[in-house]
């Protein structure tokens, strides 16, 4: 059975706010979550879910959105300061980037290093997930401008960091996530490829 999608304006927001996908799933039991893709939110629930659950998980999940994004929603020069700082706690400040920058074109990547011309991207997926995470991500681009393979002198850099582990868990997990997510699509367009060979 595929996913269950129901686009709708986001509840109590502006004509000007993204739009918010319902993605109901018969593989999610009991948990839900969102995430920002491109200028809509997508919210996957269970699709047992009552429709008035529904338009209150909705609610609850973009509050928590914008509380976490308002959190770490730093700008350019601040994401720069935020390096820096990590470089030098985490590096001895071996590792001095030229420019660190959000960038919207990494979807099977978290951040990009050009050891060559000192850039780093972090893509914007990041924004608005725990703070250790996006210092992990900003540490992994940094340790490349040392070491640019992921060999075991990359991964000796990162050891001084001591939520590597559980941030390279929750990324994990996130994408895991997005994947499901993508097989539900998947499965909801093979549903209606089927539909329509039926007819």
């Amino acid at each position: 059975m595929a996913a269950d999608r129901t686009d709708r304006p986001a509840a109590g927001t502006g004509a000007a706010d993204p739009a918010v996908e319902v993605r109901r799933s018969p593989r999610r039991r009991r948990t839900v979550s969102a995430y920002r893709e491109g200028d809509r939110t997508v919210v996957l629930i269970p699709a047992q879910m009552s429709a008035g659950e529904e338009e209150r998980w909705v609610r609850a999940m973009l509050d928590r959105l914008e509380r976490r994004e308002r959190r770490s929603a730093l700008n350019e020069p601040e994401l720069a300061r935020r390096a820096l700082a990590l470089s030098a706690q985490y590096l001895g400040g071996r590792a001095r980037p030229v420019s660190v920058r959000w960038v919207g074109n990494q979807a099977a990547r978290w951040g990009s290093c050009t050891p060559v011309d000192g850039t780093i991207r972090i893509s914007d997926r990041v924004r608005g997930l725990p703070e250790y995470v996006l210092d992990y991500v900003l540490l992994h681009e940094l340790a490349h401008l040392l070491v640019p393979n992921h060999g075991s002198k990359f991964w000796a850099l990162l050891d001084s960091y001591p939520r590597t582990e559980r941030a390279r868990g929750y990324l994990e997990g996130y994408a895991r996530s997005d994947e499901s997510a993508d097989r539900d699509q998947d499965d909801e367009a093979k549903d209606a490829d089927d539909a329509e060979v039926e007819d």
